[in-house]
């Protein structure tokens, strides 16, 4: 039973432990970066950065914003700046403003205008726009315009004299700058006597400029004229001088072109007295040729008639002597024996001489057909070489010493066919005189009865 009491005992005390822990923690809260906690009621108000207790009821929290917070502050038309030579300068200016992060200085704020209107920018705009706007004016007022203009970075740090870095609680970081113009002349108001002043000096300025700007502007086309005008007249030079060399050039390439004219026509006419000169050269060749091929048909004519001839003559000495042959044997038949072997003795003599006769002569003939072969062979050979140096010399009359080689070679032809029908005609003859004498030996004498 006790154990069962002291365990009963030891839950509750846990139990109200857990509840105590979670009631502390629940009433701990804990603060953003760029946020303040602001604890009032009991034990006066309190601020705190990281985290602190709150305790319903005894206390009440709120939570303010003190991250940066801009502020735009815009001055144109007949509201614009007005600078030390009374022009009106139309301007944005951005700040840059936070509450301090002091526990003093979130109190002051907080009480000034509260947690929730202290993290407003229309809140905040508001509560510093007259004194942001004093202090433009204020610096403004040292500036002449131009000045203002050019000098930017002096009127930013003016302002942030002017304007200090405590405003009650907050803090002015920096500011920017962000437009500034002048005021256009439809915006002023002529009655206004700083407009009036202000208009004065921005016409007076501008008609200053604008005559400026006109006499630089005539300047300026003086001077594009006048190099315009030595522009014309070096290009004016430089394309009479382009014209000259052009024209230089031209008959430079006339005369080239005319020695080069007349050296083609000079090459030309050799080339023509060359060909001229192988053409009359060929020409004598082909009738060298002619005249040999004539010679050499001629004198197998007359080899031929020649041989005729003798051949005729041997066939008509062939038939007497076989008349004779005839009658010899008719006389032999009745005449003696050794009358007939004499008579046959005379016989075979007269015909051994004229064997002899007929071989010197066909011996002779042969030497005669060996010289005509011997000079148709030279004559050839030094054709030959004649019309190949001639081909390789002068390539220009190719064709006409083709057609001479074509006739000198068909005469040449001829001339072989002559001799070739010359021989065989001779080769006949002698067959047939080979066979004459044959039939013109003396046949073996009978024994006598």
């Amino acid at each position: 039973m006790l154990e069962q009491l002291s365990l009963a005992v030891i839950v509750i005390v846990a139990v109200l432990v857990l509840g105590f822990i979670a009631l502390v923690a629940r009433m701990y809260q804990k603060a953003v970066q760029g946020e303040a906690l602001v604890r009032t009621g009991l034990g006066d108000t309190q601020v705190s950065f990281s985290g602190i207790f709150v305790v319903p009821v005894l206390h009440k929290l709120e939570v303010m914003d003190i991250k940066l917070k801009t502020i735009v502050i815009s001055r144109a038309g007949s509201e614009g700046l007005v600078c030390k030579d009374n022009m009106r300068a139309d301007v944005k200016v951005n700040f840059f403003v936070r509450v301090n992060k002091t526990s003093q200085d979130v109190v002051n704020v907080a009480q000034s205008i509260g947690a929730h209107r202290a993290s407003d920018p229309q809140a905040l705009e508001s509560l510093f726009d007259a004194k942001f706007s004093e202090a433009l004016k204020t610096v403004g007022k040292h500036f002449d315009f131009i000045e203002l203009y050019n000098s930017r970075e002096q009127f930013k740090q003016q302002i942030l004299t002017i304007i200090g870095t405590d405003l009650n609680g907050y803090v002015l970081d920096d500011c920017a700058i962000d437009y500034l113009e002048q005021t256009p002349l439809t915006a002023l108001n002529q009655d206004n006597i700083l407009d009036a002043e202000g208009i004065k000096k921005i016409i007076a300025l501008t008609s200053e400029q604008k005559i400026q700007a006109n006499s630089i502007q005539r300047e300026q086309q003086k001077t594009i004229k006048k190099q315009d005008v030595e522009a014309q007249e070096t290009i004016l030079q430089l394309e009479k001088q382009l014209i000259e060399n052009q024209e230089k050039q031209k008959r430079e390439v006339a005369n080239i072109k005319a020695r080069e004219l007349a050296e083609t026509e000079k090459v030309l006419q050799e080339e023509r007295l060359k060909g001229e000169k192988a053409r009359i050269a060929t020409e004598e060749e082909v009738r060298i040729a002619e005249q040999n091929r004539d010679r050499q048909v001629l004198v197998a004519e007359r080899n031929k008639q020649r041989t005729d001839a003798v051949e005729t003559e041997r066939v008509a000495q062939a038939k007497a002597l076989e008349a004779n042959e005839r009658e010899r044997i008719v006389a032999l038949a009745q005449i003696e024996k050794e009358k007939a072997l004499e008579e046959e003795k005379k016989n075979i003599q007269t015909i051994i001489r004229e064997r002899i006769t007929v071989e010197k002569a066909t011996v002779q003939e042969e030497e005669k057909i060996k010289d005509t072969r011997a000079q148709a062979q030279a004559d050839r050979e030094k054709l030959i070489a004649l019309t190949a140096a001639k081909q390789q010399a002068e390539a220009a009359t190719v064709a006409l010493v083709g057609n001479a080689d074509m006739e000198r070679q068909a005469a040449e032809f001829r001339a072989k066919q002559v001799l070739i029908d010359a021989e065989a005609e001779k080769a006949s003859a002698e067959f047939k005189a080979q066979a004459i004498r044959t039939l013109l030996k003396p046949k073996p004498a009978k024994p006598p009865l």
